[in-house]
């Protein structure tokens, strides 16, 4: 394995026809991928993939905007994370953009289902793949976030860990993330903005990783298609630019920090 995209969601409907094809490519490049789930059905699909292809591992979570629809039901995730192809707790997580009525009561709701999907992780020792999107104008899900990742931190110790999956915070958000042993990962938006050059070059090396939120978000190189796990060629290339380093070497580097995170 190469190159591994860290958050992808091969297993939606974007990819019924050709699920088998892109699988096989990925195999092909050297590219692995962590399947990650978004509900019940979502994360179920993500360890059936897992299962059936060695260069996937699959992570298992309600994402924050899912909690109106379900619930975090600790022992359900629980059974499916005890599976060794989970290799995550997540997508789970804190998301002020989207709701359209964003009243305290949602964010409680959201802030008590990342706390059970934490508890999860800490319990399992594996580490949580994060979604944290703030209001517009602000940085406000992350402060909450740095609160709540404090917060565990100091009740679970050291075997708390995990990702940022999507990064779109500033140089202090990441300084915090980091110093609570947390890294940040990167999708190919990184390739049409430069709003994230200066988080993604004075990070630690060993504190990035590169993802696709495939079917989310595809490179410049194909603005508007579907996109997949195999862009995650151009998103390691695009952060060795900015950072000016040998493209070898960060490919290298975020290859190890995945091991690394998610004991691969």
């Amino acid at each position: 394995m190469r190159y591994i995209d860290v958050h992808c969601h091969v297993q939606f409907e974007d990819y019924v026809r050709d699920q088998a094809e892109l699988l096989e490519r990925m195999r092909e490049r050297e590219v692995g991928g962590i399947v990650v789930g978004v509900d019940r059905r979502s994360s179920e699909e993500a360890l059936a993939l897992a299962r059936r292809y060695d260069h996937l591992w699959a992570a298992v979570g309600v994402h924050p905007n899912r909690i109106p629809q379900e619930l975090f039901v600790e022992a359900f995730y629980r059974k499916l994370a005890e599976d060794p192809k989970v290799v995550a707790i997540g997508e789970c997580g804190l998301d002020y953009y989207r709701p359209t009525q964003l009243t305290d009561e949602v964010k409680h709701a959201q802030q008590d289902a990342l706390r059970a999907h934490a508890d999860l992780a800490a319990i399992l020792g594996k580490p949580l793949i994060i979604h944290a999107r703030p209001s517009k104008g602000t940085q406000d899900a992350y402060h909450d976030l740095i609160a709540l990742l404090t917060e565990k931190k100091a009740e679970h110790g050291k075997r708390f860990t995990g990702d940022i999956h999507f990064f779109v915070g500033g140089v202090a958000e990441a300084a915090e993330l980091f110093a609570l042993d947390f890294t940040t990962s990167f999708t190919a938006v990184i390739t049409f903005t430069r709003d994230y050059d200066e988080v993604i070059r004075t990070a630690p090396s060993d504190r990035i990783l590169s993802e696709t939120d495939a079917p989310y978000v595809a490179p410049a190189s194909r603005r508007y298609e579907r996109n997949d796990p195999l862009a995650v060629e151009e998103v390691v290339r695009r952060i060795a630019e900015i950072r000016e380093a040998p493209e070898e070497d960060v490919r290298a580097a975020m290859l190890a920090n995945a091991r690394r995170v998610f004991r691969l």
